[in-house]
């Protein structure tokens, strides 16, 4: 595998990850800019406007039959939220030209093709994005917002990320809001989209056999109108976090099982500390070997569900378990003893072994997945850093039982949140 960014202008660049090791093309576009409540509804509706047709293939029936003889190439598109950006994804995923019988066929040019035209060149009508499909996609925008209790362990740790974020822009859902949503016009949206394409960063990743793809990107038309930018987006770098009071948070809603969410801050002192972090995570609470999973699920069987996780860009880790909602206070006994534990150097030289192994084996699986491996080298990208798998290795290898130790001395619990169900006695809460 070989890595190779360039600016094909300023603010727009081309990321090559050429590799033989699979029978597909995977080009992927990502739109970065700052979350904010005034944008991000609105970058929700235009991510779901655009793939339902462009100007050139105004349906998306017609971008399937495109698709189709490209020898089943395949279309998607999505939303992220990765520290205090919004990003929108667009990937096109096709037959390498290797494997396909006309040799004379470009299959990764018309893809490139393809996947920019929907992007940069929309179906427009009268100066606005097309009626039928902004309501439509407003609806299935207020389906997904109006859902996302349905899942109640994503539940609760959204709504445990809003109050530790309180008007915050990491605080905001990336779906945005229904009471925005409501006003927006077809054309105040397309109004906004050419505002949001000329300001934001702009990343084409292009993984499997490919090479010198530079002049085909600068040849193509939709990117020759895309003028060069101060991209507007916020480097990932070291979060640092104020000491705050502890904050509980208990709400009720018709559940059958309780769900905790704990959000940790850590408090980093250097970059290279959030390698330290990921063995903490780890053993607390990332493995089926972790002092979570063991001691709260498996010896005390206070939960159905028990792990934390590490979210790098913000100097966080989330605890989460699912309990019986009379188990509340047992578990949070139980919770708290391992953070104390780990501050105590109380894990062994084994538990060390296995985190590393268990974070090893990631790495080396990043090279395993396309799309992982492009997610790899977009996230060093927003965090401005250039590091190889075999140096990310090395430096998880190299990470002490007492580097792991002064990070637990660095965690502190900013939020607790319970979500409960409202039958429950005060006595048991």
């Amino acid at each position: 595998m070989r890595y190779n960014g360039k600016e094909i202008k300023k603010g727009i660049k081309l990321h090559e990850i050429e590799t033989d090791k699979f029978k597909t093309n995977l080009i992927a576009i990502f739109l970065s800019m700052p979350i904010s409540k005034e944008t991000v509804t609105k970058n929700a509706l235009i991510s779901a406007v655009l793939r339902r047709g462009s100007k050139n293939m105004p349906t998306q029936e017609k971008i399937s039959q495109e698709l189709e003889e490209m020898y089943g190439a395949s279309f998607d598109c999505g939303l992220d939220k990765m520290g205090d950006n919004h990003i929108l994804k667009f990937y096109l995923e096709s037959i390498n030209d290797n494997f396909i019988p006309q040799k004379s066929e470009n299959i990764l040019k018309s893809g490139i093709e393809k996947i920019l035209e929907i992007v940069f060149n929309p179906l427009v009508e009268n100066d606005a994005f097309k009626k039928e499909y902004v309501e439509q996609e407003k609806e299935n925008i207020k389906r997904i917002i109006e859902g996302k209790s349905d899942n109640k362990a994503g539940y609760a740790l959204e709504r445990c990320i809003e109050e530790m974020y309180k008007d915050k822009p990491y605080g905001l859902y990336k779906y945005g809001y229904i009471e925005d949503l409501k006003a927006i016009t077809p054309k105040e949206l397309y109004d906004y989209y050419k505002l949001m394409i000329s300001q934001c960063k702009i990343d084409i990743f292009i993984s499997g056999n490919v090479k010198n793809l530079k002049e085909i990107l600068e040849k193509n038309e939709n990117i020759k109108k895309l003028q060069e930018r101060d991209a507007k987006y916020k480097i990932n770098k070291l979060e640092e976090k104020e000491d705050i009071e502890e904050q509980e948070i208990i709400e009720e809603m018709d559940v059958v099982q309780g769900k905790i969410t704990i959000g940790l801050d850590v408090h980093l002192k250097n970059e290279e500390q959030k390698y330290h972090v990921m063995l903490y995570n780890a053993i607390l609470g990332g493995t089926a070997n972790s002092k979570m999973f063991q001691e709260v699920r498996e010896k005390a069987s206070l939960a159905y569900t028990a792990s934390s996780s590490y979210v790098k860009y913000k100097s966080n880790i989330f605890i989460k378990c699912g309990i019986e909602i009379k188990n509340y206070k047992k578990t949070m006994e139980i919770i708290r003893k391992q953070l104390e534990d780990m501050k105590n150097g109380i894990f062994t030289d084994e538990d060390i072994i296995n985190a590393k192994n268990g974070i090893i084996s990631g790495i080396k699986g990043i090279a395993d997945e396309q799309d992982t491996e492009i997610t790899y080298f977009f996230g060093q990208e927003l965090t401005d850093s250039k590091t190889s798998l075999d140096e990310y290795i090395k430096k998880i290898q190299k990470v002490t039982k007492e580097e792991i130790i002064e990070i637990a001395k660095a965690v502190t619990i900013n939020t607790i949140y319970f979500l409960k169900d409202n039958k429950t006695s005060k006595e048991d809460k």
